[in-house]
């Protein structure tokens, strides 16, 4: 019985040098953008609003398809900028690769944030052809996996184009959120909390999805990532849980660095 539910969504006092991660990622992704150059295309707005900003990053050859990575945080913290490093591994594979930012919470609800995440994708689709592949990490992992759900706001164009759907630590029913402290910047309610948790809602025909987290993660993570495997396969979807071993919740997502590494070649569909 979890007594605490603060703790059990807190990830950062159990992983030893939490602290000094935000800084790495945002060395690496700065690097990473000024390595592309003008294979960066930074900033470009898919909405009005200020945070209704994506950066893309394009391959150096012909582009095997469109990849779309959405960033964690709790919908309260962070922007693209920390991440563009996690692009490396799909753009040396041919992967042009989208970063969203998005409004926060508490200016946003989570129902808001995933209108934008589609909105993003929408625009970014435009821009690339081909297939689309999805990667998030923690509430990232929710919202890539809402653009699976049967009622996602994309259209039945852009829905038949995605493939691979990778939520890593995604948390996927958002209710036990309403005993937290941080509901206070989130502002769920119930009827929300059950319309965006992807546990309580359908996937889309044909929908692909796996859930990855890391062996050493809280048990709330390991039990949210299962969840939506076990569900979906349920109602039809195919589905599959992963544990990366040894892996935390800030370490879990480095692979998508690597062009070889299980994660990235899961995401573009590679399988030799």
């Amino acid at each position: 019985m979890i007594v605490d539910w603060d703790d059990a969504y807190a990830n950062g006092p159990h992983i030893e040098g939490a602290d000094d991660y935000p800084g790495i990622w945002q060395k690496r992704a700065k690097a990473f953008r000024d390595e592309l150059g003008a294979r960066a295309r930074l900033d470009i707005a898919y909405g009005e609003g200020e945070r209704q900003r994506l950066d893309l990053f394009l391959p150096a050859g012909t582009t095997a398809g469109l990849a779309m990575f959405v960033h964690g945080g709790y919908w309260k913290a962070f922007d693209k900028s920390t991440w563009s490093h996690l692009a490396r591994g799909a753009v040396e594979s041919g992967w042009a690769v989208a970063m969203p930012s998005y409004t926060l919470a508490p200016e946003a609800r989570i129902a808001g944030i995933t209108e934008e995440i589609a909105r993003a994708l929408g625009v970014a689709s435009e821009m690339v052809a081909g297939p689309v592949c999805l990667a998030g990490h923690s509430a990232g992992g929710h919202l890539v996996s809402r653009m699976l759900c049967r009622n996602a706001p994309l259209g039945e164009t852009l829905r038949a184009r995605i493939g691979n759907v990778v939520s890593i630590s995604g948390l996927h029913d958002l209710r036990p959120l309403l005993r937290l402290e941080m509901n206070r910047i989130l502002g769920l309610d119930d009827a929300e909390a059950v319309m965006e948790s992807p546990a309580l809602q359908y996937p889309a025909e044909g929908a692909r999805l796996t859930c990855w987290v890391g062996s050493e993660e809280r048990p709330e993570f390991l039990r949210q990532n299962d969840l939506l495997a076990n569900i979906w396969t349920g109602l039809g979807a195919e589905t599959s849980a992963v544990h990366a071993l040894g892996k935390h919740h800030f370490d879990v997502i480095a692979d998508l660095e690597d062009a070889n590494s299980a994660l990235t070649r899961l995401l573009t569909g590679e399988r030799n």
